[in-house]
This record gives C-alpha cells, sequence and structure tokens, in this order.
C-alpha cells in the first residue's frame, strides 16, 4: 500500500539527485538513516534510480568533504580520462588492423570510422561487448556487417518506410554480401603513373 513520506517516518529526509557519485556515496555514509528512490520507467519494463533521500545534516557533512578534496578527485578524473583515452585509441586501432586483415578490401578510412563506431565507450555496441574486446572474428565482422547495412544499402529508408526489421534485413542482404565479398578480395592497388618515352 502506498504511504506518503510523513507517514513512513521519512518526511524529514532531503532528496538527492543523482548524478554525482562522491556526494551521494558520502552523504550516504554519513546519514544514519536513506531511502533509494526509484521510479518505474514503462518504455524499459522497471525501476530506475532517481536519486537518494538522505538526512539534510549529513548532506551538509557530505557536501563539505567533496570541497575539501574537489581538486584532487578533478585531477584525478582528468588522468583517468586520459588513461580511458589512451586505451579507447589503442583499441580501435587494433580494431581498425583486423578489419584490414580480414576484409583486406575496406578502405582504411572506413576500417577505422568502423572500429570507432563499434568501441564507442557507454555504446553497448559490439566493440564493447566481451568478444569484441577479445577483436574475435565473429565481433568484428559483425560491426562490418552492421556498417555496410546502413551506409551501403537503402537499409534505413526501408525502416523509415515502414518495412519491418526482419523484412527489410531480408531485402538488403544480397547487396551487404555484395560488398563483403569485395572487401575480402585483395586491396585495390594505387594506379602506377605511367611515363611516356620522350616525354620530360
Amino acid at each position: 500500500m502506498p504511504r506518503c513520506l510523513d507517514c513512513a517516518d521519512l518526511g524529514h529526509l532531503v532528496f538527492l539527485p543523482r548524478g554525482d557519485a562522491a556526494l551521494t556515496r558520502r552523504a550516504r555514509e554519513e546519514s544514519a538513516l536513506s531511502a533509494v528512490v526509484v521510479r518505474f520507467a514503462r518504455r524499459r519494463g522497471r525501476y530506475e534510480r532517481q536519486g537518494l533521500l538522505v538526512e539534510e545534516a549529513a548532506l551538509a557533512r557530505a557536501e563539505e568533504r567533496c570541497l575539501a578534496d574537489a581538486e584532487v578527485r578533478q585531477r584525478r578524473r582528468a588522468r583517468d580520462a586520459r588513461r580511458r583515452g589512451e586505451t579507447d585509441e589503442r583499441f580501435v586501432a587494433e580494431f581498425a588492423a583486423e578489419i584490414g586483415r580480414l576484409f583486406p578490401g575496406c578502405p582504411a578510412g572506413r576500417a577505422r570510422a568502423v572500429a570507432e563506431h563499434a568501441g564507442l565507450r557507454g555504446s553497448g555496441r559490439v566493440g564493447r561487448s566481451a568478444a569484441g574486446q577479445a577483436l574475435s572474428e565473429a565481433a568484428v565482422t559483425s560491426a562490418v556487417v552492421a556498417s555496410v547495412r546502413h551506409l551501403d544499402t537503402p537499409y534505413d529508408e526501408l525502416l523509415m518506410s515502414g518495412v519491418p526489421r526482419r523484412e527489410a534485413r531480408g531485402r538488403i542482404a544480397g547487396a551487404v554480401e555484395e560488398v563483403l565479398r569485395e572487401w575480402r578480395g585483395p586491396a585495390p592497388q594505387a594506379a602506377e603513373s605511367v611515363r611516356v618515352p620522350g616525354e620530360e
């Protein structure tokens, strides 16, 4: 049965929205009583965390602690961001190289673009999966297929016109395989300049 905050003896607590992990953690540590606030997301069919109810004095103490070491945490975040950037750059290069090995006919710029898209942190795409991180052939091929499907076929237009996804994929399967077959061949050689005798 639903109950108001006062009826649940939580009316004296203040709401701390989610978003600041350090402040949330410290407020919870400082507060003798706390409660997680959730909301049901109908589209996703699950409860999602919105924030925390904590004692007002506890929140004030937590804010003071965060202010005291804000510079230290900022430097740590900057270091972590650089480290993640270096790791991501290395992964993209390795993923692109694996695309080049499996699909030597794929243009280098396209391979790089596919790797960057698949490996985007927080995207949930195949490059972030365990198989993708391991550079498995199936994961790399899946990323290439997805790129070809969206960029080299009318797949998106079919979806926008109301064609069901399964049917749309069936319609463009041959076009996708044609591009993959071309890319599995040797890389195109740059045309050599021909020098005509007698010309300077």
